[in-house]
């Protein structure tokens, strides 16, 4: 049993991605039906969809599509953190069809220019609110916003966050300063887990090994422990440097067998409530 705890689906004759690049592999449409076969070839039997775009829309489709795919388990979606009726627009969420499905809320922090976004009055205001839903809120960030994630969770105890991608570690790099000390200093907190997810799009796409994402596994093992971590594939976007089988696989061969059921399965059905 296999949970995918971090994927995305889009079709872009509903809505563009604005993200994507002319000319990249991503711009096309990636929809469930793609996916879920190679889900199921995997043993993945179920999933946490998770938003991509900063619109309204999106959610109440994504919510939809769990109410009539078992597949998707759950679903971490957007709203604006800022807005002062954040929590009226959390229990709308919740009452749509599907809306037993939203288990989480995601904002694109790492596209934000101020560092210190999450420290902001409006949005730790949104993030209690977050908490009081009993939510989980994603933390999308990149390695100089940590700190800020560190200083977020501390100060809403009840929010249980959840980074993704590591923080996007400089895999291609090698360097692991001063992302695994940040990195640690978020997994001392007792709130916080972390995906095991977007590694090979951080490392080199053509040439990555599974040895070149080790230190970075191990870097995260040591400081969470494996019932705070959970695998998520990031399909699509892993696809220019991995297919799903690879991302899993790799995520499998960097694991020991007893840390295999807790992050391939348990966290991520403990922590989203599936």
């Amino acid at each position: 049993m296999t949970v995918d705890a971090h994927h995305h689906v889009w079709d872009l004759s509903v809505r563009d991605q604005d993200w994507i690049p002319e000319g990249s592999p991503l711009r096309r449409d990636f929809t469930l039906g793609d996916l879920e076969p190679e889900a199921r070839a995997a043993g993945v039997t179920r999933t946490v969809l998770v938003q991509t775009v900063t619109v309204p829309e999106e959610t109440p489709e994504f919510l939809s599509l769990a109410d009539t795919h078992d597949l998707i388990a759950g679903v971490v979606g957007w709203t604006d953190l800022t807005r002062p009726d954040v929590a009226d627009e959390l229990a709308r969420l919740r009452s749509l069809p599907g809306g037993a499905a939203l288990k989480g809320i995601r904002h694109q922090v790492q596209g934000e220019p101020d560092p210190e976004w999450l420290l902001r009055p409006d949005v730790r205001r949104g993030l209690t609110a977050t908490a009081d839903s009993g939510l989980v809120y994603d933390l999308v960030v990149r390695p100089h916003q940590l700190p800020a994630c560190v200083r977020a969770a501390r100060s809403v105890p009840r929010l249980t966050c959840v980074l993704d991608h590591l923080g996007k570690p400089p895999v291609a790099s090698g360097r692991l300063e001063p992302w695994a000390t940040d990195l640690r200093a978020l997994a001392a907190l007792p709130n916080t887990y972390c995906k095991l997810s977007g590694m090979v799009t951080e490392a080199d796409p053509v040439s990555w090994t599974v040895d070149d994402l080790r230190p970075y596994v191990e870097t995260a093992l040591e400081a969470f422990g494996p019932d705070r971590l959970m695998f998520g594939s990031d399909w699509p976007v892993c696809t220019p440097a991995a297919t799903y089988g690879q991302v899993l696989d790799a995520t499998v061969r960097l694991l020991g067998p007893a840390e295999r059921t807790q992050v391939l399965d348990t966290t991520a059905t403990r922590v989203y409530d599936l």
